[in-house]
């Protein structure tokens, strides 16, 4: 056969060459780990929809930490599943919540742990929205004095970044300018700047008991057609003061991870949802697919796509897999 041609198999040919030459790596370090704490004692109920997740309550959730912090996972956030809940939820930015509790707690038992916390008043809420209602309109900048009451009492209770997730229009700013002014000028922002109205949320609301119990999230979070809009949301987040920029959900929204990763250069974060986790479950228990192949793919090509951290259930799972390949 008298043809030339490129022979790009060479770089391919064994595991040590394909290792060699690999562009993209995933390690246990660039995973966030999410934990759901609750008041009550000796509690470990599983979520339903979410194999393997559990909701923790504080006298069982420092061994969960343990074995994360043991598996080389430098970093975690917390999601509060408070007992009581009102219409302003107030127990989101109580000194006392189940949010600062656990921060403080974790914080003297993993003092180089980093925790995050989520800052949102859905799961506190007893109407399951991200902010105050009134006639049934989410009000905009009445809940933005919220939002910050719940950061300054989660930077106070020891959390090390602040993570609002509530998509309330200038949230960014507010919460920046409220951490300055309580001594805060040193905690960093992982804002859920790009965040869409997305169907695999399901299983979240399971376990972090927050469902609308009225209506949706669409007049707040994003709409999953629209691409430049995520633009507009990414670059007001980082001239706000934004230190990290949070796309969710990742798998279904690849194309806006390498969008905004090519428009900004702040740390991105790929949040791989709860139903992108209890699909994957699903099919795995059915032997399906190939539940270690898959998640470690996926997680793949997520980095590929430009996302530094990978804020995720599979963190454990993956961490260990990680390790035997």
């Amino acid at each position: 056969m008298n043809v030339t041609f490129d022979r790009h198999r060479r770089l391919r040919r064994t595991s040590g060459i394909r290792s060699m030459v690999r562009e993209t790596h995933v390690r246990p370090e660039d995973f966030i780990y999410p934990i759901f704490v609750m008041d009550g004692n000796d509690i470990k109920n599983p979520v339903a929809s979410m194999p393997g997740v559990y909701q923790w309550s504080l006298d069982r959730v420092d061994a969960e930490v343990a074995e994360a912090v043991e598996k080389g996972i430098e970093t975690i956030i917390l999601f509060g599943v408070p007992a009581e809940k009102d219409a302003v939820g107030s127990s989101a930015y109580d000194t006392e919540g189940i949010v600062q509790r656990a921060t403080r707690q974790i914080r003297a038992a993993h003092p180089h742990l980093t925790i995050i916390a989520d800052t949102c008043l859905c799961q506190f809420t007893d109407h399951g929205h991200c902010g105050v209602v009134k006639d049934g309109e989410i009000l905009n900048d009445e809940s933005l004095d919220l939002l910050v009451q719940t950061a300054v009492s989660q930077a106070e209770a020891g959390a090390d970044i602040i993570a609002p997730s509530n998509m309330m229009d200038g949230f960014t700013a507010a919460i920046r300018q409220g951490l300055d002014e309580a001594g805060y000028k040193n905690i960093p922002i992982m804002s859920y700047a790009v965040k869409y109205a997305s169907a695999f949320y399901g299983p979240f609301r399971d376990a972090a008991h927050s469902s609308p119990q009225s209506g949706d999230r669409k007049t707040y979070q994003m709409d999953p057609a629209n691409r430049r809009e995520a633009f507009r949301e990414a670059a007001s987040d980082v001239e706000e003061g934004a230190d990290f920029l949070i796309v969710k959900p990742a798998l279904s929204y690849l194309d806006i991870i390498r969008d905004i990763r090519n428009r900004e250069d702040v740390p991105i974060v790929a949040y791989n949802v709860s139903g992108e986790y209890s699909m994957i479950k699903a099919a795995a228990q059915n032997g399906w697919i190939d539940e270690k192949a898959v998640v470690l793919e996926k997680l793949t090509s997520m980095k590929r796509a430009g996302a530094d951290l990978i804020l995720t259930y599979y963190a454990k799972d993956a961490a260990d897999w990680l390790k035997e390949s």
